[in-house]
């Protein structure tokens, strides 16, 4: 079995690279932070649109977030789905930043403070640590499960926090390489590695273990 750097590299080869969310400026940071939240059961191409109403209403600053009407913003959002409750959490994490320099913590610190924040869960927190404020943070989602445990490296169900480990454990310890290796898994797990698979196409070859 390749190792995770070497199954990196084949996909790096095979999609190129992805340039996910790259950070230019304070509201830039905010953006990312914004669709790390909304991006939570949705598809990536609703986000987009939700992202872009805020954009084009000047939303895309934290004190606005703070201060909008609840329903003004969840309208604004509609199209990321769960838009009241994505709303409320946006609300509160505007008033989180507004209280806390989070570009001052350490990743350990960060990371626990934005779990102890209203529908932060670790998906979430790690995108926000790895990609708005480029700590080596390994982010684990569902595309990561299924294509990994489909391999045999982890099993499907196994605790976010091990797989989280075992990445950062037998990788580079990079915030660039982090970020590259996650948005590829994601590509190949949409377009390739779906729940009906579409082996022929994939760049790993023959690593796959479970062939369905």
């Amino acid at each position: 079995m390749e190792s995770l750097v070497d199954i990196y590299n084949k996909l790096l080869s095979g999609f190129g690279e992805q340039h996910w969310w790259p950070v230019t400026s304070d509201n830039k940071r905010f953006e990312v932070i914004i669709g790390a939240i909304l991006t939570q059961n949705t598809a990536w191409t609703n986000v987009e649109k939700a992202i872009k109403n805020l954009r084009d209403s000047g939303l895309i600053d934290v004190e606005k977030i703070k201060r909008v009407d609840t329903k003004r913003l969840a309208e604004r959002i509609r199209s990321s789905g769960y838009h009241n409750q994505k709303a409320e959490r946006l609300k509160l994490m505007a008033g989180f930043l507004l209280k806390n320099d989070l570009s001052g913590m350490g990743l350990e610190e960060m990371r626990e403070r934005l779990l102890g924040v209203k529908g932060i869960g670790p998906e979430t927190a790690d995108s926000i640590v790895l990609y708005a404020f480029g700590k080596a943070s390994f982010v684990v989602d569902a595309y990561t499960k299924r294509v990994f445990s489909r391999m045999g490296l982890i099993k499907e169900k196994q605790d976010y926090g091990e797989v989280k480990q075992f990445f950062e454990d037998n990788m580079p310890r990079d915030v660039n390489v982090y970020k590259e290796y996650h948005a590829l898994i994601v590509e190949l797990g949409k377009n390739i590695c779906r729940k009906k698979p579409l082996c022929g196409k994939c760049p790993l070859g023959n690593e796959c273990k479970k062939l369905i």
